[in-house]
């Protein structure tokens, strides 16, 4: 079978959720190998994860540049390895680091680009990525046709699926280009307990309808009893009620989680563009006219400070 590179997204010495669907994706297409960068001591238990979800070979890079520079190491160990290895495609998690990535990949190897897939599927010539267009209004489906194709994958694409495969570990050493751009500090972000927004299985936003900072109380308390993650529309944030890193929107994250809950927002294109792939749409608004119900799933038409309060009584009663 063709081999298939994926770019393994690990975190703290752990695979993360999206890294094992593409992993899982890949064996739609050829056989998975997956490259694994910058991990140290944790690489052997990463490169044994990626085995469980089906890794034929795992290439680890290791180096003090992965740590101390930005992307570029990333891309020359990608680029070294696509270029000794021939692959079919090279797969990337769809992140803003993992674009970059994927963009400068692509030009070194002298391939053509796909971004924001939800989909792969084996095609005469090559995979066959599904992608969402115009702010998530048209599904196209698209096939790089020069050289081998560079694809990143939207989080939440597929079910993560093990299946155990060799995961064979070959070490490679990096000619490293060299980088202007280096990392001189580090702050760690302060965990709130829930889920990443881009990675999470469910999202719970508030809008404007929440009326101010305060209001956000409520859309914590449901996501917190769904061990969901936590959103804003545009409004909401440009009003300084949440911070800019939890907007989804088109100028925010995008997100395509199994449930999508939009509570208080009317449903503007800025925001659909952000969240219309989601699996499973509901939405909790007062005005019935809002265009939010034009997508739903389902549509409560009432006041959110009532309802999301009795839904999350109710989440609570049927987990205890």
């Amino acid at each position: 079978m063709a081999e298939i590179l994926v770019l393994v997204d690990h975190a703290d010495g752990v695979v993360r959720k999206p890294a094992l669907e593409l992993l899982t994706l890949a064996r739609r297409i050829g056989e998975p190998s997956a490259v694994v960068l910058g991990a140290g001591a944790a690489a052997a238990d990463i490169a044994a994860k990626a085995g469980e979800y089906g890794a034929a070979k795992v290439y680890v890079a290791d180096g003090a540049e992965f740590a101390d520079q930005l992307v570029v190491p990333k891309v020359d160990a990608l680029a070294q390895i696509a270029k000794t290895v021939s692959p079919a495609a090279v797969l990337v998690t769809s992140s803003g680091e993992g674009k970059e990535v994927a963009a400068r990949v692509a030009l070194r190897i002298g391939s053509g680009i796909i971004t924001d897939a939800v989909d792969l599927e084996a095609g005469d010539g090559g995979p066959v990525a599904t992608q969402s267009v115009f702010a998530a209004s048209f599904q196209v489906k698209s096939k790089v046709t020069h050289g081998a194709p560079v694809i990143t994958v939207k989080p939440n694409a597929v079910a993560p699926e093990a299946a155990p495969a060799a995961g064979a570990v070959e070490n490679v050493a990096v000619e490293f280009t060299g980088n202007a751009a280096k990392v001189t500090s580090r702050t760690p972000r302060v965990s709130t307990g829930r889920p990443e927004l881009t990675e999470a299985a469910i999202v719970v936003s508030g809008g404007r309808g929440v009326g101010a900072a305060e209001g956000f109380g409520v859309v914590e308390e449901l996501a917190d009893a769904l061990g969901a993650a936590v959103g804003a529309s545009r409004a909401a944030v440009d009003a300084g009620w949440y911070p800019h890193s939890n907007q989804v929107g088109q100028t925010g994250k995008q997100v395509s989680p199994q449930l999508y809950i939009a509570a208080g927002i009317s449903g503007a294109i800025q925001h659909r563009a952000g969240m219309q792939t989601s699996k499973t749409i509901v939405a909790v608004n007062k005005d019935p006219e809002a265009p939010i119900f034009e997508l739903v799933d389902y549509g409560v038409v009432g006041d959110l400070f009532a309802v999301l309060p009795q839904l999350t009584a109710e989440v609570k009663a049927r987990k205890g």
